[in-house]
């Protein structure tokens, strides 16, 4: 995103950095939070939690996908609230992750620390001036007020079947935090940071953000490492830089991490593939593309047909998931931020993660070479505004039992149907209600969706 501004349980309410280096002291602390001195909690009725819920683990054998608890395929569908950490009570944090949870979403990046690149104060501090730190300088002398606080925002998102996709400090406004500590107390962070969440299982830890100063690799990946030495189990990924990136652009980092970030302005089925692609096979997912009400391309304004080419496109070429974000919740640096939060393109988005939830998605195999979709799929593009391609995608499973494909404006396609498995049973599916119709060959969108537009997402199926 272009920025304003600069370029659970035992473990960790046990433990904590108390100095420099690799020094690692246990101090008692307990995980409650009196929220004092911060906004007034929100209004309305809280959705009640989720009876339930196993969060992402491991990844899967073939390396495509992740596993949840239970050893079953956890489908990323999260939102993008980086700020919260800065700019919310806990009220409010109950209420963000209560909403979304009542709208099909599993995940949310966070940034533990934020700054003013993220809208935050150049301190790091909460609403009502907790300061991660101190002193402010000092990396390695958490505050363990500031913390707790921490420890809440965890336990509300595992309340809530959250995964926080969580960024050990803004790196827009920290990177030079960091290298003023120096390498060692970096790493000592990262080993305070995984003692002390080791417990929580609703975690993925993501470092950088617009993350392209990579002559700071020495201390951003000291952080990494020290959550590895003290929590190894836990997923680790990187968001590089904009407009185009995946985790492996910057060399440094793929032995680091389990997941591979795609970042998109332009279409993203190109760097999804391209991030499918990669060696080593690690599970793909788009960790930011346009965001709804703004646009960062400098195109048109992003639209929920916007939004939608971005979602469908990503899931029929490789992903194990996404996030979405919004221009009025990833900072919440706008006090009418409610105003904008349950909005259409949200009810698409749960339509999104409800139609592949449904289904063996994690089987989908992009279509790269057009084996499948033989005929008018369009042309690709790595550049240029989401609105200005027309590319279909597909993806089809090796066993033939389950296809995809999403054509963003009308036409006819030719498939080889061959591929699939006898008995399959062709429907249009309409993104923006959910609705489904009866398709054959010749295989031609029908006409406006329900928004009165024109993309539509083709399913052929073996009924079970």
């Amino acid at each position: 995103m272009k920025r304003a501004g600069s370029t659970g349980g035992a473990s960790r309410r046990g433990a904590m950095v108390v100095a420099a280096a690799l020094a690692i002291v246990a101090v008692a602390g307990c995980g409650g939070d009196d929220d004092a001195g911060s906004a007034p909690p929100a209004t309305g009725t809280v959705p009640v939690p989720p009876a339930q819920v196993a969060f992402p683990v491991k990844v899967s054998a073939d390396h495509r996908y992740l596993l949840d608890q239970d050893d079953k395929p956890w489908l990323m569908d999260g939102d993008s609230p980086q700020c919260l950490t800065a700019n919310l009570s806990t009220a409010d944090m109950e209420y963000f992750f209560a909403d979304r949870a009542s709208h099909g979403f599993d995940a949310a990046w966070v940034n533990l620390i934020c700054g003013p690149y993220t809208f935050g104060r150049a301190d790091g501090s909460t609403l009502d001036g907790i300061t991660p730190f101190t002193p402010a300088d000092d990396i390695t002398a958490p505050n363990p007020t500031y913390w707790q606080r921490m420890d809440t925002m965890v336990d509300l998102a595992r309340k809530y079947g959250i995964t926080l996709v969580l960024d050990p400090a803004d790196a827009g406004s920290f990177l030079d935090l960091l290298k003023g500590n120096g390498a060692d107390k970096s790493r000592a962070y990262g080993q305070f940071l995984g003692t002390r969440f080791k417990d929580d299982v609703n975690i993925i830890w993501m470092h950088g953000n617009d993350y392209g100063a990579w002559q700071y690799d020495e201390y951003v990946s000291a952080v990494a490492k020290g959550i590895r030495e003290t929590d190894p189990a836990k997923l680790q990924t990187v968001e590089l830089n904009p407009p185009v990136s995946t985790s492996f652009d910057d060399p440094l980092w793929p032995p680091l991490i389990d997941l591979n970030a795609a970042y998109a302005y332009p279409p993203t089925y190109d760097v999804v593939r391209r991030a499918y692609g990669e060696t080593p096979t690690m599970p793909v997912f788009m960790v930011e593309a346009n965001y709804e009400f703004e646009n960062n391309d400098k195109g048109p304004p992003t639209s929920d047909m916007s939004l939608r080419r971005q979602e469908y496109w990503t899931m029929t070429s490789g992903a194990t998931g996404q996030l979405y974000g919004n221009k009025y919740t990833w900072g919440f640096q706008y006090d009418d931020w409610k105003a904008h939060f349950d909005t259409p393109a949200v009810d698409q988005f749960a339509l999104m993660s409800k139609f592949f939830g449904a289904r063996a998605w994690w089987n989908l195999v992009p279509d790269l070479d057009n084996h499948f979709l033989t005929k008018w799929q369009g042309r690709p593009t790595d550049k240029g505004d989401v609105l200005h391609s027309d590319y279909a995608t597909a993806a089809v499973t090796p066993d033939g039992t389950l296809a995809v494909v999403y054509l963003p404006t009308w036409r006819a396609v030719t498939l080889d149907t061959s591929l699939l498995a006898p008995g399959f049973v062709a429907r249009w599916y309409d993104p923006t209600d959910g609705s489904y119709r009866p398709a054959k060959q010749p295989y031609v969108t029908p006409g406006d969706n329900a928004a009165g537009d024109k993309d539509w997402v083709l399913v052929l199926e073996r009924p079970s």
